[in-house]
């Protein structure tokens, strides 16, 4: 039976890139997001089955609700990828603590909300579930203006760990990649002298995703993958 994939966060660079990797490899795609829908969005432009905009993912029922949509569109759930997020640099003396509290409900709180509500959809994957989180290479050391950042961040990888301890009874494995700067027009334009060569691929995490989504991966979990390219 064809797999099936929900992707947060699955309108923005990187979960499209993820969305048309498990496209591409026979799998069933889902795409939530707070953002609103593509206009004029097809099938064929998303590489996706099903998709929603308008979804606050730092809400437990509005996580369940559209989750609960997919499976009855799609048929079942057998992993969960947490892109959902955000990015905000800013020293703590010259920028507001309202920063911290927002990387954590965008970070921190989209990847729990998203997890639990996934978690009573897994009973009818018969290779148990999987969760995929997004980490940061950027949260094992920050650096200036990074802190609220690289702790949200750490947040996710602590999450990370302590969910794929809590759920190694019940065959679903939780893993994170820590990516270093992911190449995408954004980044472009925030460090147009940088050497783009240098930076990892939105598909080259994809892939990663991948294969911690398969059955080669069952072995995998509670890992926190570095995912660099070349810097």
């Amino acid at each position: 039976m064809q797999r099936v994939v929900v992707v947060t966060g699955g309108f923005g660079t990187l979960g499209r890139a993820v969305g048309r990797v498990f496209a591409d490899n026979g799998w069933k795609v889902a795409l939530i997001d707070k953002a609103p829908a593509p206009e004029n969005a097809s099938a064929a432009q998303l590489q996706a089955a099903w998709w929603s905009g308008g979804v606050e993912l730092t809400d437990l029922e509005a996580a369940r609700s559209a989750i609960s949509a997919a499976v009855d569109q799609i048929g079942k759930l057998d992993a969960i990828v947490n892109v959902a997020g955000g990015f905000r640099w800013e020293t703590l003396a010259d920028g507001s603590l309202d920063t911290w509290d927002l990387m954590y409900q965008m970070n921190v709180r989209t990847a729990a909300t998203a997890s639990k509500a996934a978690l009573d959809y897994f009973a009818g994957s018969a290779e148990g579930g999987r969760i995929i989180n997004i980490g940061a290479g950027a949260a094992v050391k920050a650096g200036a203006g990074m802190g609220a950042y690289a702790a949200s961040k750490s947040g996710v990888m602590r999450l990370t760990e302590a969910l794929a301890e809590e759920l190694k009874g019940r065959s679903i494995t939780v893993n994170a990649i820590l990516p270093g700067i992911i190449d995408t027009p954004q980044n472009r334009k925030d460090m147009p002298d940088a050497d783009f060569s240098r930076w990892v691929r939105p598909e080259e995490i994809a892939n990663m995703i991948l294969f911690l989504a398969s059955g080669a991966a069952s072995g995998v979990t509670g890992a926190l993958i570095p995912v660099t390219g070349r810097t």
